[in-house]
């Protein structure tokens, strides 16, 4: 939850989320959730035959499958990168994630950890599996949905064939969060007031609503605080030593959130992973002209610009050489 909103303190501009229509390549797909249904689209790949199943969990806040939400973000990434994998011969399924969009009866949107979402990401192995006949699954986390990917493979790799990070975060959070929030000046007169808060919220302690500035509620309010000390609890390089799945990492040098370092931090902690930078890629798996701010966010609200070339190509090419599982 907490990759993106620091950004969104920027002021990147209100839009509403949106979900891509069925065609006749994409069929509904459910799995079991602690209240109710998950709820994800089902993308078959172009071709005859058992294709690879990647599993897409997305990024933070109100992600929807298409990789869209309200905050501002219009990018439909994960929509695009559906297309591309089918028309390579690969099958994906993107949802949408607990309490939010489709999966709304699924259970509270606030009462989650990242456990609870690898908890998920199970439930979702096992429904692929079953309704695809796959043997394993490919899970790919792109930002925050790579903490994620990396828990649920700690918890337990069964049914996975391996790991793709997408602009995932390679050191604890906190320490992106702050970054982050220091990257825009005008969060100066914030920055005492966040580190005290994450301090805090290292050391699992709770901070009242109270005691937090309007512009950091979005962030740290005390409702949501039980997941935020769930991701401050991770290292992401020490997850990535803890398993032995294949391992893609994907970063993106104009990426304004979460910095190809990170990338290779992951890489240094799994010598055996492959590292693929894309130097004009942004956050959002889109190419940027040029360092400057405004035209790196026009890439999270332009619909109808396209993936960076190269983004599935490098998907497709791991996958169907990894060793079999």
């Amino acid at each position: 939850m907490a990759i993106g909103l620091a950004l969104a303190l920027g002021g990147v501009a209100a839009a509403p989320a949106a979900t891509a229509p069925d065609t006749p390549m994409e069929r509904a797909i459910t799995a079991p959730g602690p209240k109710g249904d998950l709820a994800g689209t089902l993308r078959e790949a172009a071709g005859d035959g058992d294709a690879p199943v990647v599993l897409i969990l997305p990024g933070s806040g109100p992600t929807d499958r298409d990789g869209n939400n309200p905050m501002g973000l219009k990018a439909e990434t994960y929509r695009y990168l559906a297309d591309d994998l089918a028309a390579r011969g690969i099958a994906s399924v993107r949802i949408d994630k607990r309490g939010m969009f489709g999966s709304s009866a699924a259970g509270s949107p606030e009462d989650v950890t990242i456990g609870a979402y690898a908890a998920d990401t199970r439930s979702w192995i096992d429904a692929i599996r079953e309704e695809t006949g796959a043997g394993c699954v490919w899970l790919l986390g792109h930002s925050e949905g790579g903490l994620i990917a990396l828990s649920s493979a700690a918890q337990s790799g069964e049914g996975v064939c391996g790991l793709i990070l997408v602009a995932a975060p390679g050191r604890p959070l906190q320490d992106i969060i702050r970054e982050q929030l220091r990257a825009n000046p005008a969060n100066a007169f914030l920055l005492k007031d966040a580190d005290r808060i994450i301090d805090a919220l290292v050391a699992g302690e709770t901070v009242p609503d109270s005691e937090i500035p309007a512009p950091l509620l979005p962030l740290f309010r005390e409702s949501i605080q039980g997941f935020v000390r769930s991701e401050f609890a991770l290292d992401p390089a020490e997850l990535a030593k803890a398993t032995d799945l294949p391992l893609l990492l994907i970063y993106g040098g104009r990426d304004i959130q979460v910095a190809p370092t990170d990338g290779e931090r992951l890489a240094a902690a799994r010598p055996d992973a492959t590292l693929a930078t894309f130097p004009d890629m942004s956050h959002v798996l889109k190419s940027v002209a040029g360092d400057g701010m405004q035209a790196n966010l026009a890439t999270y609200a332009d619909p109808d610009l396209p993936l960076t070339d190269g983004v599935g190509e490098a998907i497709a090419a791991f996958v169907k050489v990894a060793p079999k599982r």
